[in-house]
């Protein structure tokens, strides 16, 4: 199983099967990261301006992982493994239900994938590639402390379901209209 730089699991063998579309990905098929950022690595964005600007996983032959700066991250609004859902409210200082939760980090893999440990006298052969998933926090904790995968068949954990609620109800009484008089006691 994967791992995180720290050494506690990411509930995962590979990432790529949880790797969606790149985050650099227009909807026309070019690459946003050589149209934005041609100086964080001038020769890639040399490469795709001479190919019009067109994605390296675009072609029929590749993958996601041909690329260098590829990433996929999520937008946290469902957990992957049991399905609860975000509620947040504006102006809510309470933690997020569903986190981002690492698959892969940015320049640090794992051995299984070629890295070598520090010391060992090989260069580090880590990919670059960022792939997260939503994870609740209750489903992360399982994932990083146990043998829990993030592919496993779950319910959200009662507390959780319960935290949700509590945030709805929340949620919902906002909607109610009431006067500020009743609202503060002014009469």
């Amino acid at each position: 199983m994967e791992r995180t730089p720290d050494g506690s699991p990411v509930g995962v063998d590979n990432p790529y099967e949880f790797a969606g579309r790149c985050d650099h990905l227009t909807s026309d098929g070019r690459c946003r990261f050589a149209l934005e950022r041609a100086g964080d690595d001038p020769d890639f964005a040399a490469g795709r301006r001479r190919a019009d600007y067109a994605c390296v996983a675009a072609a029929e032959d590749a993958d996601w992982r041909d690329c260098p700066h590829y990433r996929s991250t999520t937008d946290a609004k469902e957990c992957v493994r049991c399905g609860l859902e975000e509620v947040r409210i504006a102006h809510d200082e309470r933690r997020p239900l569903v986190e981002e939760h690492h698959l892969s980090y940015g320049g640090g893999a794992s051995i299984a994938d070629g890295a070598r440990e520090p010391g060992d006298g090989e260069p580090d052969r880590s990919p670059s590639h960022e792939i997260t998933v939503g994870l609740c926090r209750w489903c992360h904790t399982k994932v990083h402390r146990s043998f829990a995968r993030v592919d496993d068949d779950a319910s959200p954990d009662p507390e959780a379901v319960a935290e949700r609620e509590s945030r709805r109800s929340d949620e919902l009484g906002e909607l109610g209209f009431s006067s500020a008089s009743e609202r503060y006691g002014d009469e």
